[in-house]
């Protein structure tokens, strides 16, 4: 008789965003193989609660406290333990059963979560970038001390990772991320001047949560990425490079020390990633859509232009720089994002304020996780100030 395969028990921290929503939709293509454990989102409670009916998990929460009992009523007929607050969060990803915590939680909310998970011996699929931007020294210092496995979900860091499998200590002599350029790449300055957050809101060829969509549009997303590569493959800052390739299909690069380059194709589609963190090393086969050579005549490739977009040299500067200097530029971006979002400030206005509150911050070299809060906090404010 042959054995059952034992399913994987995945928790999806903020299953109702893009990455955590496409999550699901793998669990549903793969549900020989995977279990949804737990649940969480933060404020859009009847996704959740469709989600739950669903997928059935052992539990959900929900970060915002005003919801919990539409979500407890919603789901009382059913055997689903519900809580709410982000401390329940946190202590969900930590749960005995759970074998991977997909983290796709938003900004610096997904920091004290992965931190319980891989604290608790989980695999962590990390797609919530701000995790390693805001604490990539505490989080890859914790992540050996448990002998915790970090499985990239961002495309490009996926990308990295593909190329890199079956190099063992071969010396990398450099990473090369490549970005779209975001809806603004010919843009001049004058005309950033004037766009709208509805036309940021509209890239090119990926379909992301609003904060990433803007992040893509200001190049701040690739700031993160670069930092994010950092800690992740343990290179230096020299050793980053952002190339700019519109057509999306090669998502990032390995420069090697004789010179060979690796590269990963695919169409833009964030479940190839996803479904990749999640059964690694493996790779099942999918019906997602493939690349036809004929239908692509050219790649084209450009030098992002760090005068137009400044978010990636106030990324460099803040990696360069160490400390809690990421942990700045992040809560400085997520303010500044936000209002743009309200259309309280302009595009062009958001770097600008970024690069005010990185002059303007109190610096730590040496963060423990506490000054991280603390200078979360704080450049919250300050930077609300500066609005």
């Amino acid at each position: 008789m042959q054995e059952e395969i034992k399913k994987k028990q995945l928790a999806i921290l903020g299953s109702t965003g893009s990455i955590g929503t496409q999550t699901l939709e793998v669990v549903s293509e793969n549900e020989t193989l995977f279990e949804v454990y737990a649940l969480t989102a933060n404020n859009q409670v009847d996704l959740l609660i469709e989600q739950a009916r669903k997928y059935q998990p052992e539990m959900v929460a929900i970060g915002n406290e005003a919801h919990y009992l539409k979500l407890k009523n919603a789901l009382a007929d059913l055997p689903i333990k519900v809580f709410a607050g982000a401390d329940s969060i946190a202590q969900v990803a930590e749960m005995q059963p759970i074998d991977i915590v997909l983290t796709a939680m938003v900004g610096y909310s997904g920091l004290k979560p992965t931190m319980n998970a891989i604290k608790a011996g989980k695999i962590i699929a990390l797609a919530n970038k701000e995790t390693l931007v805001v604490a990539g020294e505490l989080i890859c210092d914790l992540a050996a001390k448990h002998n915790v496995s970090i499985l990239p979900v961002d495309s490009e860091h996926s990308a990295i990772f593909q190329c890199l499998a079956g190099e063992g200590n071969n010396p990398i002599e450099k990473l090369i991320l490549t970005a779209s350029g975001g809806p603004f790449r010919t843009k001049t300055i004058t005309e950033l001047g004037h766009v709208s957050s509805a036309e940021a809101l509209k890239h090119p060829n990926w379909e992301m949560g609003a904060k990433i969509t803007i992040d893509s549009a200001s190049l701040m997303n690739k700031g993160f990425e670069i930092i994010e590569a950092k800690w992740l493959f343990g290179v230096t800052p020299e050793q980053i490079e952002v190339v700019v390739h519109p057509q999306s299909i090669i998502h990032s690069m390995v420069q090697f020390a004789d010179g060979s380059i690796k590269a990963q194709l695919g169409m833009p589609d964030m479940k190839l990633p996803i479904q990749y963190a999640l059964t690694y090393p493996d790779r099942l086969k999918t019906n997602f859509p493939r690349f036809d050579f004929n239908l692509c005549s050219q790649f084209t490739f450009e030098r992002p232009d760090m005068e137009r977009f400044r978010n990636l040299s106030y990324a460099y500067y803040a990696m360069e720089k160490g400390g809690n200097m990421p942990c700045i530029l992040n809560a400085a971006n997520e303010v500044v994002v936000a209002e743009f979002l309200k259309n309280k400030i302009g595009f062009l206005q958001m770097s600008d304020i970024i690069e005010d509150v990185l002059m303007k911050a109190q610096f730590v070299e040496k963060p423990t996780y506490d000054d991280y809060v603390k200078t979360d906090e704080l450049v919250r404010i300050l930077t609300m100030e500066l609005i």
